[in-house]
């Protein structure tokens, strides 16, 4: 089975679909048999470390890699008909307007809140969502990353349920395994001196942050004194108002990928109130660093987390501010949610992902 795997979102901004693809490929390699080739576009062999805020490989390649790019989707040149001519099967993203003929194509949808909440989206990641809704429609396979997505792929974008095989993302390993020393070393580089609560995420309107910021106010104040709220992650689409109310709290801005899994342990609770999640990766990660989670009652959130965290509706103040005190006052509460937590996170592992992603593809393969 020769795959070639669209690798482009590397090279770009992103969060998820990018974590995603970083340690979906480097482990569809280490489960790869000996009749399977892993082969990337462009062609990645390892080295290379995960940035969210930047691309994973150096400017000038980066730059004559988006050019081919361009060159494939907005003229006649055969461009992915030459980079696909060997590979059976293609896995594309959603920057890839044409694929290679020749092979069957594949592709992965990580959720559709284009669609459910297009209010929430800036025009440029909609237009990036109808193609990959087109490229869904038309490939052989398509995988989900949770029931949910699975779901509303079927209900909103019309795809026959028999095409689509639910995989489950994974955890990163560092997750599972924090030192204390990285820990230490992470609540002295940011200052973290009190307890808090963490919420790691790009500052975007379905990430709800105004909500989870009207919550902590709402908090009794001897609370708000021994607890602070801190936010990661870039600034986004926010709005003005929504910007102007993190930076009066610990906002830390973009965290370097070697800092989230030390950052997510040193949390007394991680909250994540998201609208809509068609996985959840900061809540998998939370879990499987043994950090309580508080999360959202809707969308693939509860089957993500399943009994391991206290959910609530994110549109409702009163839960989320009565959820999060429940969490601060109640030691053994905490103790317990990080133990089931655990338990749960070991579901998610890249390497269980690999091994059923390459059946996947082989049963692609086949047809």
């Amino acid at each position: 089975m020769r795959l070639l795997v669209d690798a482009v979102p590397l090279l770009v901004r992103s969060a998820g679909v990018k974590n995603y693809l970083y340690h979906w490929i480097e482990h569809l390699r280490r489960a790869a048999g000996p009749g399977d080739t892993i082969r990337t576009f462009p062609a990645f062999h390892g080295g290379v470390s995960l940035h969210h805020d930047r691309s994973v490989a150096g400017f000038w390649r980066t730059q004559s890699t988006l050019a081919a790019v361009a060159a494939a989707n907005y003229t006649p040149a055969p461009v992915m008909d030459w980079v696909g001519r060997d590979a059976d099967i293609f896995h594309a993203s959603s920057l890839s307007l044409k694929t290679p003929r020749r092979a069957r194509l594949t592709i992965t949808i990580h959720d559709l809140t284009s669609w459910l909440m297009p209010e929430l989206h800036p025009a440029a990641n909609r237009r990036a969502d109808e193609n990959l809704a087109a490229l869904a429609r038309r490939a052989h396979r398509v995988i989900a990353v949770s029931e949910c997505t699975r779901q509303d792929a079927v209900r909103v974008l019309g795809i026959a349920p028999e095409k689509i095989d639910v995989i489950h993302s994974g955890v990163a390993e560092s997750f599972f395994h924090v030192e204390e020393a990285a820990v230490d070393a992470v609540r002295a580089r940011y200052s973290l001196v009190k307890p808090f609560i963490l919420s790691v995420g790009t500052i975007e309107p379905r990430k709800n942050t105004d909500a989870l910021l009207s919550a902590y106010q709402a908090l009794p104040p001897s609370l708000r004194e021994e607890f602070d709220l801190v936010l990661a992650g870039p600034m986004g689409w926010a709005a003005a108002s929504t910007i102007e109310r993190v930076r009066r709290v610990r906002y830390l801005g973009y965290v370097p990928e070697t800092d989230i899994a030390p950052l997510t342990a040193a949390a007394t609770v991680f909250a994540y109130p998201s609208l809509y999640e068609g996985f959840g990766f900061p809540v998998a990660q939370a879990m499987a660093a043994g950090v309580p989670v508080i999360t959202s009652n809707v969308s693939s959130l509860p089957e993500i987390a399943g009994d391991a965290a206290v959910l609530i509706d994110p549109r409702s103040l009163a839960e989320m501010r009565d959820g999060l005190s429940r969490l601060l006052l109640s030691p053994p509460l905490r103790a317990q949610l990080a133990t089931r937590g655990r338990e749960r996170a070991v579901l998610f592992q890249w390497q269980t992902c690999a091994e059923r992603s390459l059946q996947f593809f082989r049963e692609v393969a086949k047809r």
